[in-house]
């Protein structure tokens, strides 16, 4: 059950972070699904893709995101 659970925080937090409009925040918000998915490979008992899961997913791939997207020139509407 608890599978699933992690399954359906995975997708609704990337409906999330696509749903955002400032990109800073989007990046941000792509670790939860990183998270959720290093969380169930962990449930799965696959401790070694859930540790590389958790620092690439939750932790490399959102600060590189935020980063590039920091450094983007920022347009007011």
């Amino acid at each position: 059950m608890i599978e699933y659970i992690l399954m359906i925080v995975a997708v609704l937090g990337s409906l999330l972070a696509l749903m955002q409009r400032d990109l800073l925040k989007a990046a941000i918000l792509t670790g939860i699904p990183g998270a959720a998915i290093a969380f169930l490979y962990q449930y799965l008992l696959a401790p070694d893709v859930a540790l590389t899961q958790a620092i690439v997913g939750s932790a490399i791939v959102p600060v590189f995101f935020a980063l590039a997207a920091y450094k983007t020139r920022r347009m007011e509407e």
